[in-house]
């Protein structure tokens, strides 16, 4: 079984919704194997995937790269993903199966607190994270870089609590598709609305949330 980094928190009819379209990624992820794969959640949220079939070890792999594990054994120096659950004006907690702390000063951001940088950043919660574990963990290298580029550009707007597809169905029924570049998944339930140039991430965040039953965070580009 591997358990993703990656949490589905919703219920009812989204939470069906949510797994049909997590199905449909493992399938994307592991249909040429020869494998069966059965998906759960555990109490905490985060989802497991349990594996069977001639090529188990080669789909479970392939799932790991594809959204990181959450694992109970941690080892300094080594990069681990974890979602963003709380954040103050000393550091993030993410939540990797148990919490991890990241000091405001390894968060290797820029100037401002935590609490600034998620709303420059558009950190939405739950958000998968890299970090590498140590005293103290700090945000992965990989993962700054990644940050870096999301205010560069026209801007964007972070979403949680959805699916791909049920933002870009947003998007659409709000009448802003040619506003956009693409969405881009970051995790189960957490996307991210790339802007099209001319495009105010301020302005298109009014106009779906309406539509949106979901915290969303706009990105000020710098174009």
């Amino acid at each position: 079984m591997v358990v993703l980094a990656t949490k589905c928190y919703v219920e009812g009819d989204a939470r069906e919704r949510s797994l049909k379209s997590l199905g449909s990624l493992i399938d994307n992820t592991v249909g040429d194997l020869r494998v069966e794969s059965e998906i759960g959640v555990r109490s905490d949220a985060f989802v497991t995937v349990t594996i069977t079939g001639d090529d188990a070890t080669a789909a479970r792999n392939a799932l790991r790269a594809e959204w990181g594990e959450i694992t109970d054994h941690f080892e300094d120096g080594e990069t681990y993903t974890g979602t963003l659950e709380s954040w103050d004006d000393d550091g993030i907690t993410l939540d990797a199966g148990e919490e991890i702390r990241i000091p405001a000063g390894e968060l290797g951001l820029g100037q401002g607190t935590p609490p600034q940088i998620r709303e420059r950043f558009g950190l939405v919660q739950h958000l998968p994270l890299q970090f590498v574990y140590g005293d103290p963990s700090r945000l992965a290298d990989d993962e700054r870089d990644r940050l870096y580029e999301w205010p560069r550009g026209p801007g964007r707007v972070t979403v949680n609590s959805a699916t791909r597809g049920e933002v870009r169905a947003t998007v659409n029924r709000a009448g802003h598709a040619q506003d956009i570049v693409t969405v881009e998944r970051l995790g189960l339930l957490e996307q991210s609305i790339i802007c099209g140039e001319g495009t105010d991430p301020p302005g298109l965040l009014a106009a779906i949330g309406d539509y949106l039953p979901a915290e969303l965070r706009a990105v000020i580009g710098d174009d």
